[in-house]
């Protein structure tokens, strides 16, 4: 079989080049910035070439477990504070604080 070719450059061989390299200012965004009257600069530059299949997959499912998590703590977050402010509507007003969940021989005002 034909071995793939790695589409990430190797600067391994050239010291020059890699020193060099290191000591270039991230990206500018920009000329100006409103706020500061400094450059912004990307802390992490933007990769030059997209990564392989199998990264692309498994930083997905990543994002998709971290997604589910997420989604799930919201929801039991949600309903955990709906139950704590029934409770404290009915203790706060003795009763039943929904009047839709009450009979009608119970009808307070």
């Amino acid at each position: 079989m034909s071995e793939k070719k790695s589409q990430i450059p190797d600067n391994s061989n050239n010291n020059a080049a890699s020193s060099s390299s290191a000591k270039k200012p991230a990206t500018e965004i920009g000329s100006n910035s409103s706020f500061s009257g400094q450059r912004m600069t990307y802390p992490n530059r933007p990769e030059s070439v997209n990564p392989d299949q199998a990264t692309l997959r498994e930083q997905w499912k990543f994002a998709i477990r971290q997604y589910s998590k997420w989604y799930s703590h919201a929801w039991g977050t949600a309903i955990l504070a709906g139950g704590v402010f029934f409770g404290l509507g009915w203790i706060i007003k003795g009763s039943n604080p929904l009047p839709s969940l009450q009979s009608n021989g119970e009808m307070q005002s």
